[in-house]
């Protein structure tokens, strides 16, 4: 009978429990994502790591969870953009009207090959999977990183997502509205030969510049993320201008099709722009830091002559 009333009891009470549990379950995952901010790491130098690699299990085991963690974070990121590529079936055809505008649309260009067309179709969707997932990735990233990072890391690596996609968005802009209109009538009239460019060339083309600006981008902030952690100091990067403009040159040589000084300088100034702009966030994050660093030293001592 005692069963009887207690199973009874457990049917009456389990809408009440399930409501609760509902209504509190924004709350429980604040409250867990919160302290997982604040949570400091376990700080052990590289080399000690290393050596109880060989002599600790414990450390192996950790080593291996490490991995599968990875594992998980790489196998979501992956479905999320299978995912993302397949929604982006259904509008890949009109991306591709409007990225063949700069060359007069896709009546202007021809398949030359059986495949081909089938061909461009995934690469634009392909690319345009990349550009919808790219938060998530970033976000799938930080989660496998954070466990190891302070708490003002974690929230810098947080907040620098939206920017990061912010950032990666600008450069796919500039590239469709200010590099494109400037390059493709340098290429189509370089000679009086005349241009029957192709579908695979062009989206080729047209796509990969987009994504290799894009990443080019995030420049300013991954510079500014690394200075706040104390991996870079802006005086270095103030000291080593010079050869920051020849690694840019060659890198504006390798996107741009061409070497005219033209479509490499289109490249090249913001690429330098953002360059001067990232030794600026730099300066900014390492007085930030080193502010952070002398209020810790005074409260340190605070505490000890207490």
């Amino acid at each position: 009978m005692r069963k009887f009333f207690s199973g009874l009891g457990r049917i009456l009470v389990f809408p009440f429990r399930l409501a609760f549990n509902i209504i509190a379950f924004p709350f429980r995952a604040i409250s867990r994502f919160h302290k997982f901010l604040n949570t400091e790491p376990d700080e052990r130098p590289i080399g000690d790591v290393l050596v109880d690699m060989v002599s600790s299990r414990d450390t192996r085991e950790l080593f291996w969870e490490q991995l599968a963690a990875l594992r998980a974070h790489l196998l979501r990121s992956v479905s999320v953009l299978a995912a993302a590529v397949i929604a982006a079936f259904w509008v890949a055809e009109p991306v591709m009207e409007f990225l063949a505008d700069p060359a007069g649309g896709l009546a202007n260009l021809q398949a030359i090959q059986v495949t081909e067309e089938i061909g461009v179709f995934m690469r634009v969707a392909m690319s345009v999977g990349i550009a919808a997932a790219f938060p998530y990735i970033a976000l799938e990233l930080w989660l496998f990183a954070a466990p190891g990072l302070k708490p003002r890391e974690k929230k810098l690596g947080l907040v620098g997502i939206p920017l990061a996609t912010l950032l990666f968005v600008t450069g796919i802009v500039f590239t469709y509205f200010v590099l494109l209109p400037a390059a493709l009538p340098f290429l189509g009239g370089f000679t009086e030969i005349a241009q029957l460019w192709t579908a695979h060339e062009y989206f080729a083309f047209v796509t990969g510049l987009m994504l290799w600006i894009g990443v080019f981008f995030e420049f300013p902030l991954v510079i500014y993320i690394l200075t706040a952690i104390g991996l870079i100091q802006p005086s270095v990067l103030a000291q080593q201008w010079r050869l920051a403009v020849v690694i840019i040159a060659l890198l504006a040589a390798a996107v741009t099709p061409t070497v005219d000084p033209v479509n490499m300088g289109l490249v090249m100034l913001p690429m330098i722009l953002l360059y001067f702009i990232s030794i600026g966030l730099s300066h900014l994050a390492y007085a930030g830091r080193i502010k952070r660093s002398a209020e810790a030293q005074e409260n340190a001592q605070d505490g000890g002559a207490g």
